[in-house]
C-alpha cells in the first residue's frame, strides 16, 4: 500500500510540474494585458513605467523563473487589476464555489442514485423510460438556458426564490458560509438545481448501467436462490459493487463542478472562482487566470489521488495490477 501511495504522489507532483509550464506559457501568449490597464492619453515613458512596474518588460523566460520561485513560497503573482495578491483573491471566492459544487453533488447523489438504481431494477416499467427519457434531456439542455428559465419562473413567475447572490452568511466552526443560513439555501438553490441537473442525469445513467450488469451476475443470483430479501440483495450485493465506478466518476465530477461553474455563476451572479475568472479574462489579468488554473489543477491532482487510494481500498485488485505493472 505504501509504494502504490508514493507511486501515486510521484505521478501528481509531475502531473503538476508539467501544467505549471504549460499554463504559464498560454496564458501569457495570449494578448498584452498593459493596453486594458493604460490610459489612451498616456505617453510611452508612461506605459515603460507601468510596464515595468508589473514586470512585463522582463524576458519571458525572467518571468517564469519569478514565477515558479513564487509558487514555491505561495505567491502566484499580484492581480494587475486590483492590486491584490491573486492567490488571494481566488481563495477568497473559492468557498462559494465549493458550497455551490457541494450543493449540486449532494443533487446529483440523493436523486440521481435511487432514479438509477430504480431504472435498473425495473427497465420495463414506464416510470422507468420516463427517468431515462428525463436524463436524455438533462444531458441535451444547455445550462445557460436552463438558469435562464429557472430563473424566468421561480424568481420573476412565482417570487418564491432570489435570482442573484449568495444571501447571508453564517458561523459554523470558523467557517463562513450561506449553507448556514435559510437565506443563504434560498439563494443557494436555483444555481446549484442548475449545475446539479447535467450531474443528476450522468448518476441516472451510471447507476443504471451498473444496476442491470449487477443483477445478472451469479452472486445476485444466488442470494436470490438463498431467498434473501430484495433490499439485502440490493443494498450488500448490488449497492457494494457498483460503489467503485461511481466513486471514480463523482470524484471526477466533483472538480469538473468546480472548474466549470462559470456559466452558473455569471448567471445567478454568484460571487464564486469563475465569475473572477471571467472578469479576469475580460481584462487579461493574468495573475489571476494563472492562479485560478493552478488552484483547480491541484485540486483536480488531490481529488484524484484520494479517488485512487478509495478505489485501491474498495478494490484490492486495482492496488496489486499497478504493483505488478
Amino acid at each position: 500500500m505504501l509504494s502504490f501511495l508514493i507511486r501515486r504522489l510521484g505521478q501528481a507532483l509531475l502531473v503538476i510540474a508539467v501544467m505549471i509550464v504549460l499554463v504559464f506559457f498560454g496564458v501569457n501568449v495570449v494578448g498584452d494585458p498593459i493596453w486594458m490597464l493604460i490610459s489612451p492619453e498616456m505617453d510611452q515613458e508612461a506605459i515603460a513605467k507601468t510596464a515595468a512596474a508589473l514586470g512585463l518588460d522582463k524576458p519571458i523566460t525572467e518571468q517564469f523563473w519569478h514565477f515558479l520561485m513564487g509558487i514555491l513560497q505561495g505567491d502566484f503573482g499580484r492581480s494587475f487589476v486590483h492590486g491584490e495578491p491573486a492567490i488571494q483573491l481566488i481563495l477568497a471566492r473559492m468557498g462559494a464555489t465549493m458550497e455551490l459544487a457541494i450543493a449540486a453533488l449532494l443533487m446529483a447523489i440523493v436523486f440521481g442514485l435511487p432514479l438509477g438504481l430504480y431504472a435498473g431494477l425495473f427497465p420495463e416499467r414506464k416510470s422507468s423510460r420516463a427517468i431515462m427519457s428525463g436524463s436524455i434531456l438533462g444531458f441535451s439542455l444547455p445550462t445557460f438556458w436552463v438558469g435562464l428559465m429557472l430563473i424566468m419562473l421561480f424568481a420573476v413567475m412565482l417570487g418564491w426564490l432570489p435570482a442573484s447572490g449568495r444571501g447571508q452568511t453564517g458561523e459554523f466552526l470558523g467557517i463562513h458560509s450561506s449553507l448556514f443560513t435559510i437565506n443563504g439555501w434560498k439563494h443557494l438553490a436555483l444555481p446549484a438545481v442548475n449545475l446539479a441537473l447535467l450531474k443528476i442525469s450522468l448518476m441516472i445513467r451510471l447507476s443504471r448501467a451498473g444496476t442491470r450488469e449487477a443483477m445478472l451476475m451469479d452472486y445476485v443470483k444466488f442470494a436470490r436462490a438463498k431467498g434473501l430479501p430484495q433490499s439485502r440483495i440490493i443494498r450488500v450485493h448490488v449497492l457494494k459493487n457498483i460503489l467503485i465506478p461511481i466513486i471514480t466518476v463523482l470524484g471526477l465530477e466533483f472538480g469538473s463542478l468546480v472548474a466549470f461553474s462559470v456559466v452558473t455563476e455569471t448567471i445567478f451572479s454568484w460571487p464564486g472562482m469563475g465569475k473572477l475568472l471571467l472578469e479576469a479574462i475580460q481584462r487579461l489579468d493574468r495573475p489571476v487566470i494563472v492562479a485560478y488554473i493552478m488552484v483547480v489543477v491541484i485540486l483536480f491532482v488531490i481529488i484524484n489521488l484520494i479517488v485512487d487510494i478509495l478505489y485501491s481500498v474498495l478494490d484490492p485488485r486495482v492496488r496489486l495490477a499497478d504493483t505488478k505493472g
